[in-house]
């Protein structure tokens, strides 16, 4: 399977009681891919994967995947900063028939890039299928350079990284020292344009749960050299690529979402819901947008 250009890394919703709507997870699953995203992310940071066991994850690969059909991609995020416990995941993680994998640098024990290397070489030895790589600097005290994901791109099953380091230099010279068959996608929505027209991939979205269709035109205008016309639907969106981290993802999107009418639920602490202020500032800016969640 092609892994698309626009994946949505989905929020999790859970019921009244904190346990996981699977449920609602298909809905809203079948509703992203509707919209216009070629597939989607899931267990990641914006589906709150540390506050969700083993045994919830491999259950909502199931029912997600199910929901979005053979032909649309589901990424699973199965790493934690235990080596030997990602390597579990990962391994039952393709067994459910996720097609692929987001491993992600370890937050907390601060390995060295040598130890990066080896962490995600123990991974993608242990699986057959798509190993995408996941650099946060911001959430995990660690940026993976680019010459670590340079080596890891050489190995058989990993295929690409989101890259959300910010570092636009390091990320153009990742795309520069890799081959075609690698792929970048962008790991911020307000950086899409920018790593796109490096030769970058695509991008995995956050703001790609409301805004699917609006973001797959940027990439096609990008795709197509029409790039002044990128520029200022880039322009027109940043507020709301900006918009959606004014407070710690995924608080406002899952507002959002909830506006468009799914009863998501609330997040599992230690994530809450937006207080007062932050819902006035989510309310203003959302006027300015169509929303394509339906």
């Amino acid at each position: 399977m092609q892994i698309g250009r626009l994946l949505t890394a989905m929020i999790t919703p859970f019921d009244e009681n904190g346990d996981i709507n699977y449920d609602m997870a298909a809905k809203l699953s079948k509703a992203i891919i509707d919209s216009g995203s070629d597939g989607l992310v899931i267990g990641g940071t914006t589906g709150e994967a540390p506050t969700i066991n083993d045994q919830e994850k491999l259950k909502l690969f199931s029912v997600v995947k199910e929901s979005i059909g053979a032909e649309h991609a589901l990424i699973a995020g199965t790493t934690n900063n235990n080596t030997k416990e990602s390597v579990k995941l990962s391994k039952l993680a393709e067994a459910a028939e996720v097609d692929g994998l987001l491993l992600t640098v370890p937050s907390y024990n601060k390995p060295t890039q040598d130890g990066l290397y080896q962490h995600f070489k123990s991974i993608s030895e242990e699986v057959s299928i798509p190993c995408i790589l996941y650099n946060v600097p911001s959430r995990t005290s660690l940026n993976m350079t680019d010459e670590t994901t340079i080596k890891l791109s050489n190995l058989k099953n990993i295929v690409g990284i989101k890259e959300a380091s910010s570092d636009l230099d390091q990320i153009t010279r990742i795309i520069s020292n890799t081959s075609d068959d690698f792929k970048v996608w962008s790991g911020n929505d307000n950086e899409t344009l920018y790593i796109l027209s490096a030769g970058g991939y695509g991008i995995v979205s956050v703001a790609g749960h409301i805004l699917s269709s609006q973001i797959k035109q940027l990439i096609g205008h990008v795709l197509e050299g029409n790039i002044e016309v990128a520029g200022k639907e880039h322009q027109r969106l940043l507020e709301f690529f900006n918009i959606i981290f004014v407070v710690t993802n995924p608080i406002p999107i899952r507002y959002y979402v909830k506006k468009a009418g799914y009863d998501i639920g609330s997040p599992r602490l230690p994530m809450t819901e937006p207080d007062d202020q932050t819902k006035a500032i989510l309310d203003e800016s959302i006027k300015k947008y169509n929303i394509d969640l339906k």
